[in-house]
């Protein structure tokens, strides 16, 4: 499965940035450039459970495509929640589905920085987003 050309670019973008001090640096950007989540979609339904932060992601299906936003209280998880919006905002749900987010978040070299919890914490949005994908497919 290829990836987004959203993604694609932002893979480009992280070959340009040497360390992985920058790397965190445009993640945490990414996540502060996001439209703010309505104060409406911050509920139960929409929380992630099994993250250290809290943690909300709103899917919308439109075309058959996937569109989610998403929100944290943490600046590095909003970041992690634009780049799975880069993966996989735009794709049908059977796409979404055939995407293996590990192996593309590790050509951003992100999976050896992260700390065991937000790691955990990036399973679960992923999870999340592939349950969704799964009950519209």
């Amino acid at each position: 499965m290829m990836a987004t050309a959203a993604f694609e670019e932002l893979v480009e973008d992280f070959e340009f940035l040497d360390d992985w001090e920058d790397r965190y640096r445009h993640v945490i950007d990414l996540g502060k450039g996001m439209d703010p989540l309505a104060e409406a979609l911050r509920v139960p339904a929409t929380k992630v459970d099994g993250c250290a932060s809290q943690v909300w992601l709103h899917a919308s299906f439109d075309d058959r495509s996937l569109h989610f936003d998403g929100a944290s209280d943490a600046m590095i998880v909003s970041g992690l929640i634009a780049v799975l919006r880069c993966l996989y905002n735009g794709l049908p749900p059977a796409d979404v589905l055939a995407v293996d987010a590990r192996a593309e978040m590790g050509r951003l070299g992100l999976n050896e920085h992260l700390s065991a919890q937000r790691s955990n914490g990036l399973t679960a949005m992923i999870e999340r987003i592939r349950e969704t994908a799964s009950a519209q497919g």
